[in-house]
């Protein structure tokens, strides 16, 4: 939380009170994943709790569930309980990122944007984006870990290859979001057709691979949309087996819209 808090005091202090409004506005998408936190904790059979309540509308539901997962490895010691450390592990992430792509990413780009066309020399809004760029990377790749080691024999990824992956997503991220904050500079409100017609692609192509995870037609339609407008940014592999075919396309479309950018 520190990188929009550092950066909601330095706007309320140097009374920059509309960017200090957009930047409130970006924490309001996180209580999705606040949201469905307590829902999870509801059905898990967790009793009732102001405290539990309380600590969602702080924002702080994500840290509670941290918590628990220590707590409960800590307690099970050995490997009867680990498939259950291991299911508690995968709910956090997939809430954390969640999470970071409804409030951490908004934030990134608002504060990306404010030091590219506003205040080149701003330091608070320069560290701010940085942060949140390795916030939201952390959070793709703690999500990749989980899912890798759902697989059948896989092991826990070494520490260099999670240090690559960290290293892929902050590349991959940092690149997105500045060639999206130098257009916007340039031409402004154009900026959401190209991101438009780059959501519209993604989510089309989605739904030609035919994705099964969501049953209901209305929220698997809902589904792609969200995971079309994530594409725009970064690539998250929602089907099992390989996905070297599904990441090339992903980065042949994405190369094409940043020469496409930098070609306007």
């Amino acid at each position: 939380r520190s990188p929009g808090l550092c950066a909601i005091i330095h706007y309320l202090v140097r009374g920059q009170l509309g960017w200090f409004g957009l930047t409130v506005a970006c924490l309001v998408p996180g209580y999705a994943a606040q949201l469905l936190s307590i829902l999870w904790f509801r059905a898990d059979g967790r009793p009732r709790s102001c405290w539990l309540l309380v600590l969602h509308l702080l924002q702080l539901g994500l840290w509670k569930r941290y918590w628990d997962v220590l707590r409960m490895a800590a307690k099970a010691g050995g490997s009867a309980h680990a498939g259950e450390v291991l299911m508690q592990h995968g709910d956090v992430c997939v809430l954390r990122l969640l999470e970071a792509l409804l409030q951490t990413l908004p934030h990134l780009l608002l504060q990306a944007y404010v030091v590219v066309a506003v205040d080149p020399a701003g330091f608070v809004p320069g560290v701010s984006a940085g942060l949140s760029l390795l916030s939201l990377a952390w959070a793709l790749v703690s999500y990749s870990r989980f899912a890798c080691l759902l697989k059948p024999g896989h092991l826990c990824p070494p520490a260099a290859a999670i240090l690559c992956l960290l290293l892929w997503r902050t590349g991959m991220l940092g690149t997105r979001v500045l060639a999206l904050v130098l257009f916007a500079r340039l031409y402004s409100c154009w900026v959401f057709a190209v991101a438009g017609v780059h959501w519209l692609l993604m989510a089309f192509w989605l739904v030609a691979q035919q994705t099964d995870i969501v049953a209901q037609p209305c929220r698997w339609r809902l589904f792609n949309c969200l995971v079309g407008a994530v594409y725009i940014f970064c690539y998250v592999n929602v089907r099992p087996g390989p996905s070297k075919h599904r990441v090339a396309v992903f980065y042949a479309v994405s190369t094409q819209d940043i020469q496409y950018s930098t070609w306007m």
